[in-house]
């Protein structure tokens, strides 16, 4: 008798002499297919990001567009970090969380620009499973980050302004290390506590994501089981991480904005707003483009429109933070200059001070 045996099933044929298989090879396809079957529904290994569904040559405009715009954005930002090293003039707490800035958004550009390049070029725009899990964690803390790296530099400005005879004694090295060391350990944990939620989600077959980037918008759209829990969390976790880091930030600037007022002389006042006015636009910049994208992520994937949005946040206001912070601060143009010209010493360094 020999045993036949489909994939999820097994039974005898009479008449052929053979003897039955071993029981554990006949059982293992059908193990194999409980693995990765479950109710009927093949467990995820890949998305497909449709990105900026064009016509190729578009497609190769867009490329050459956000390929300047990336390598423009890490040359900006590493300037700036080698300029804030060099020069003994920006070894002060302002300075010291602006090089945290611009660390963080040289890599914050790097875990979404690569991959989006190569599918400018690419017809296979998948992305494995744990590839956008890992871009969705990094994403997630570097944007936290930045939301609590901008309120500690607002208390920064505010400490400046508002107690100028004991900010030195304030804004100690220890505590400017304690609140950027702090900002990047609330970004890791906030995006941990994220992920636990996310990753477990159930995604059927090879989902279609109508985006550019694994976002958390597009996930929760694209589960094939229930995420009220998942973006409950989210929700509940970008209100700590948006809303209190916000609260320090106006309230900082509404303190601020008061002393400055009270100022008598016309170039004072000048003066201590010039001091506040780069990382205030940059503040407006990020938290007007990201705030109701993550406030509600789940209803925001329903517009069109938020693939345009986090074009703002993803792409342009990483360019523009760098170029802000030197068109307005004399300080830092100098040191650029000395950077630039690789600190020629001499007239040439006197009239850049100068400048």
């Amino acid at each position: 008798m020999c045993w036949l045996w489909c994939e999820h099933c097994c039974f005898p044929f009479p008449g052929l002499g053979s003897e039955p298989a071993d029981p554990a090879a006949i059982q293992e396809p059908v193990l194999v297919a409980k693995v990765l079957e479950v109710d009927n529904r093949t467990v995820t290994t890949h998305f497909i990001l449709l990105g900026f569904p064009t016509q190729p040559a578009l497609q190769l405009l867009l490329f050459s567009i956000f390929l300047s715009i990336y390598l423009l954005t890490l040359l900006e930002n590493l300037l700036i970090i080698l300029a804030i090293r060099s020069d003994g003039h920006l070894h002060k707490p302002m300075y010291f969380f602006l090089s945290h800035l611009s660390f963080l958004e040289m890599w914050y550009v790097t875990v979404i620009s690569p991959k989006m390049l190569a599918d400018f070029l690419s017809y296979d725009k998948s992305i494995s499973f744990n590839g956008c899990m890992t871009q969705l964690y990094f994403f997630v803390t570097f944007v936290c980050t930045e939301y609590i790296l901008l309120a500690v530099m607002a208390f920064d400005r505010y400490v400046a302004i508002c107690n100028p005879l004991r900010y030195p004694v304030i804004m100690t090295n220890q505590l400017c290390s304690a609140l950027a060391g702090g900002c990047w350990f609330c970004g890791l944990m906030t995006a941990m506590i994220k992920m636990v939620f996310i990753a477990r989600l159930r995604y059927c077959g090879t989902p279609q994501i109508n985006h550019y980037f694994c976002d958390i918008s597009p996930l929760l759209n694209v589960s094939c089981e229930d995420s009220s829990q998942a973006e409950l969390v989210d929700f509940f976790l970008a209100l700590m991480v948006i809303a209190v880091p916000l609260c320090v930030v106006v309230t900082s600037y509404a303190t601020i904005l008061t002393t400055i007022f009270r100022i008598p002389s016309a170039q004072g006042r000048r003066k201590a707003f010039s001091t506040c006015a780069s990382h205030l636009t940059v503040v407006i910049l990020f938290y007007s483009t990201t705030l109701f994208t993550y406030a509600r992520p789940k209803l925001m994937y329903a517009y069109n429109s938020n693939k345009v949005v986090s074009v703002l946040y993803t792409v342009i206001v990483p360019l523009l933070n760098p170029i802000i912070y030197c068109l307005r601060n004399r300080e830092v143009k100098a040191a650029l200059k000395k950077t630039i010209l690789c600190k020629r010493s001499g007239p040439l360094e006197d009239e850049t001070l100068n400048s």
